[in-house]
Parts: C-alpha cells; sequence; structure tokens
C-alpha cells in the first residue's frame, strides 16, 4: 500500500508542500461525502500542479468538548492515512484538537495556521463545515477571509444515496443496528476494525474454534453479536471467518471483545496488526445451556458466514 507523509498542523509546512489544495474536514468514516471533498481538493491540485493534502482533526472534536460520549470513531489514524493515499492524496495533514485549537478565533485559524504557518492556497470543505472558537467560522467566514490574503475556498455538498444524505451518523446508525450492508454502501467499503491480536483465555482453541482477540479500543461498538467478516493480514493475505463482537455471555467475567475465527487457518497471529471487515451480521449474543450446544451453534454460524462470504 502507497504511504503518504502524516503531518503535524502545529508544525511549519515543508517547502515542498507549501501552496497545496487543502481538503479540510473530520473526515472520520472517510464515506461518500468526505470522498466527494478530498477528490475536488484532490482535482484541483492536479489541474493547478499543487499537491493535493487531506486533513483531518484527532482526537475528534466531540472527543474534547464531550471527553465522556461513548467511543464512536469509525477509523483510527492510521487507516485515515492509508485511506487518503488510495484517495490520491500527497499527504495527510492532523490538527491535534485541544485545548489550543478550541480556543483558536475563525479569524486566526485562517490568517494564522492556513495562511502563514501551512501556506494553503487552495482550501475544500463540505457546505456544512464550522471552525474557530464557539464555531464562529463557516464557509462564508472561510471565503471572505480567505480571500484577503490569497488563500481560494471551495465548498461540496452533501452527497445523497437513496434519497437519504450520506453521513457519520447514518453509517453509525446502520452499524448499530447490524446493518452492515447499508454501512458498506456509505463507506464505500465495509466497516473495519484494525487491532493487534492479544493473548486471550484461549477456551477458542479447546472446542476447535481457535479465535484472534482485539480490543474495540475507541471504535464505535457495532450491534453485539456474530458476524461474516474477513480479516487482512500484514502480508496482505485475506482470511474469510466468523466472530463475535462483544461481551461473551457464555464467559465470566464479561469483557468486550472482537474475536474473530477465521476458516482452514493454523497460523500465529499474536502482537500483530490485522483488519477485520463486517460484512454480514449473523445473530446477537447469546448465552447456551452449556459447551455441547455453543459448539453446535458455532458450528452452524461457521456455516452461514461460509456461505455469505463465497
Amino acid at each position: 500500500m502507497t504511504t503518504i507523509p502524516r503531518l503535524d498542523a502545529r508544525d511549519p509546512m515543508p517547502e515542498a508542500l507549501r501552496g497545496a489544495v487543502i481538503a479540510l474536514g473530520n473526515f472520520d468514516g472517510f464515506h461518500l461525502g468526505h470522498q466527494a471533498v478530498a477528490g475536488e481538493a484532490i482535482r484541483w491540485a492536479r489541474a493547478d500542479g499543487r499537491p493535493a493534502i487531506v486533513a483531518t482533526f484527532d482526537p475528534h472534536p466531540v472527543r474534547h468538548f464531550a471527553p465522556d460520549a461513548p467511543p464512536f470513531r469509525l477509523t483510527t489514524l492510521d487507516q485515515r492515512q492509508d485511506l487518503f493515499a488510495e484517495a490520491g492524496a500527497d499527504a495527510m495533514l492532523v490538527f491535534a484538537f485541544g485545548a489550543e485549537l478550541a480556543a483558536t478565533t475563525a479569524e486566526d485559524f485562517v490568517v494564522k495556521l492556513l495562511g502563514e504557518r501551512l501556506g494553503a492556497a487552495g482550501v475544500v470543505t463540505g457546505e456544512d463545515f464550522t471552525f474557530g472558537k464557539g464555531r464562529g467560522g463557516n464557509v462564508a467566514v472561510l471565503r471572505d477571509i480567505g480571500a484577503r490574503i490569497g488563500i481560494e475556498a471551495r465548498a461540496v455538498g452533501p452527497v445523497s444515496e437513496h434519497g437519504e444524505v450520506v453521513s457519520s451518523s447514518r453509517i453509525r446508525e446502520a452499524l448499530k443496528a447490524g446493518d452492515c450492508e447499508t454501512a458498506k454502501r456509505l463507506l464505500t467499503r465495509p466497516f473495519t476494525i484494525r487491532g493487534t491480536v492479544q493473548h486471550g483465555d484461549k477456551v477458542g482453541r479447546t472446542i476447535g474454534y481457535p479465535t484472534a482477540n482485539l480490543g474495540l479500543e475507541n471504535y464505535l461498538r457495532p450491534r453485539y453479536g456474530v458476524y461474516a467478516v474477513t480479516g487482512t493480514l500484514p502480508d496482505g493475505t485475506v482470511l474469510k471467518g466468523a466472530a463475535n463482537l462483544g461481551i461473551r455471555p457464555q464467559f465470566d467475567p464479561p469483557k468486550e471483545l472482537l474475536e474473530p475465527h477465521f476458516f482452514d487457518f493454523s497460523g500465529d497471529l499474536y502482537g500483530q496488526t490485522i483488519d477485520v471487515a463486517f460484512h454480514h451480521f449473523l445473530r446477537p449474543e447469546a448465552k447456551f445451556a452449556g459447551m455441547d450446544e455453543l459448539v453446535a451453534q458455532i458450528e452452524a454460524d461457521c456455516d452461514e458466514a461460509r456461505r455469505l462470504l463465497a
């Protein structure tokens, strides 16, 4: 996979990347709507012979203003870096969102940050983009202040799908309902959790279904249950499998995990970072009368996952 540089917006822009067109937004899911904004910036940059940079905020501003909000992320920073590279960006720019950025006025954000420090020639945002202290800046403010200092601003309207606007909240609602198909359509790819495989209780291997255990970290929690999944290993190998996501009601103490079992695979994945993509929801989590019943259900789940992924 092509990698692109990851820049910190607190640092001066490298000389070779000054004069860039910057796509500006959170871009958490990097869904159809986000792709339209980034795509416009990349096309404009190519047409003018300029670098194309896609920016993101991390941590997400919600985390700063509502630190106790339940996990809601659709991607990690590493995943966004890969997605921006695939879209054709020359670099990813990260705005570290904390007290300092939250207190920056809209004027200073455009003049001092975008203009002086980052040397932007153009900026593309969604029509509903707001920025600056107390959300004092919007597309009109960006255009006005930008025009004074030589930054051109463009806005991209919302993208609709099935008559509804594509949004991260719509994707989150779909995932919470176990609707992988809608999430995939809006994201243009399956929702994917990337994590490092950790040691678990090793119960799976004793019943013939070893699992790779991953923590859920800051990711949105999709509906608890069993899914048909694929796993992508660091070397690019793609494996098919079935995964339990949830608190494993069969076992004490309850522990929130993603546990994929990959078919016909016997390698050691401990310590490896893998991507688990959610293709189909099979059933909710359940507690069974005993291990025999559990094993019979896992077998049925695996048969169904194989059928759906075939």
